[in-house]
Formats: structure tokens, sequence, C-alpha cells
């Protein structure tokens, strides 16, 4: 078919459309135009990953000083100087990731899987490294107290998190929710080396870190199994 061809069947296309109603057309306007408002923009990235990393620090600190900074008062210089700093910049790093999954367009600079892996070995490392006691006194019993305290803290950041971000949008829902449940899990990781005096190594390396997988795992869980709820109800 030519292009001349071609022309022809549009024009005919076009004369043979009818007008359509202009109070059709008012209405339709109308429609679009009332629900539409102008929107505040988000601030900065910056501010926004900052106020994430002030929040979970937040909640680690007050948290401790409830429950007592025993844990940081039995450390070494150097264990603080290595334990916390490494708290910190995981956090800064899981806070960045979130702010970014919450953001449509937002350049990624770290994957949120991989940020639950790296936080998990990092502090596996550090720990593995710093405490060297392998007696297992009341494992269990003292094990779920800290996990259950890890978690309650957990949650507050993450809920506290979402009220910061409830502007955004996540075009991948799962990767956000591992995002925060990452950062959620480092606040309770912190609120537990904070409080816990308990130096056990295998106590630290599985139920203080067993905080920061059960979070992360457990946000992307609920994130998945909401939408295959709502894929059912369709």
């Amino acid at each position: 078919m030519r292009d001349r061809e071609i022309d022809e069947i549009l024009k005919k296309s076009a004369e043979g459309s009818r007008a359509v109603d202009s109070e059709l057309l008012n209405r339709v306007t109308r429609s679009i135009e009332n629900p539409l408002r102008p929107v505040r923009t988000l601030p900065p990235t910056w501010v926004l990953s900052g106020g994430l990393f002030l929040i979970g620090a937040g909640i680690a600190l007050v948290g401790a000083a409830k429950l007592g900074f025993y844990g940081i008062h039995k450390m070494t210089g150097f264990e603080r100087s290595l334990i916390f700093p490494a708290l910190g910049v995981l956090a800064w790093l899981a806070a960045i990731a979130f702010v970014a999954e919450m953001i449509p367009g937002s350049r990624r600079r770290v994957a949120s899987g991989p940020l639950l892996g790296l936080s998990s070995l990092a502090l596996v490392a550090i720990f593995a490294v710093l405490f060297r006691d392998y007696r297992t006194d009341h494992f269990v019993s003292q094990g779920m107290v800290c996990l259950v305290a890890g978690l309650l803290h957990a949650i507050s950041t993450g809920l506290a998190s979402w009220l910061l971000l409830r502007r955004g949008f996540a075009m991948n829902p799962v990767s956000a929710a591992v995002s925060a449940g990452t950062l959620a899990g480092l606040a309770g990781v912190t609120m537990l080396e904070l409080h816990c005096p308990n130096f056990q190594a295998l106590h630290i390396l599985v139920w203080h870190i067993g905080v920061l997988l059960v979070s992360g795992a457990l946000g992307a869980s609920l994130i998945w199994a909401g939408r295959k709820w709502m894929e059912k109800r369709q």
C-alpha cells in the first residue's frame, strides 16, 4: 500500500467521524479538574534519609535508656569504636535505600536484598572477632527476651519511618519493605548492643543478628502476602 492510499483512508475516516457534543466535553473536563490539587514536593533525599536515620537512632537510644545502658557500659573502648560506627554506616545506607525505593525514578545506589545480606555479614564478622565467649548459659530464655525486645523496637522504627515517607510511592513494594525492614532491624540491634550485657558469642550472633534478619524478612513477607491477597480478591 502506497502513502497516498494511506492518506486517503485517514482522510475518509476523519470526515466520517461525528462531532463530539461540547457539553459532554465540558463535563469530562470538569470531572478531571475537580479532584486535582497541587501537592507539596518531597524534601531532598538527604533530608529524608537523615530523618530516617534519626528515627532509628532515637528509638534505639530511648529504648536502651528505659531498659538500661548495661551493654555499652560493659564494652571496651575498642569494641565501641567498631560496633557503633558500623551500625551507623549500615543504618545510613539502609535509610538511603528506603528513600530511593519510595521515590520513583530515584537512583538506586544500594539494592535492598544485597543490603540486608551485607549488613548481616558485616555484623557477623565484627561480632565474631570481638566476642570469644562460647558458653551457652540460658541460651534460649535470654535469647528470646532479646529477640522480642529488638523486634518491638524494630516495629516502632518501621512504623515511624512509614509515617515520614507516607507521601512516597514504591514501584516495587517488596523491595521497599526489605529496605524498611533492614533499617528497622538495625535500630533493634543497636538498642540491644546498648542494653544487653550478655557477651556470649552465640547469643549475639544468633539472637541479636536474628532481629535484623527477621525484621527484613517479615517486612517483605507481609507485603508479598498482602499483594497475593489483593490479587485473589480482584
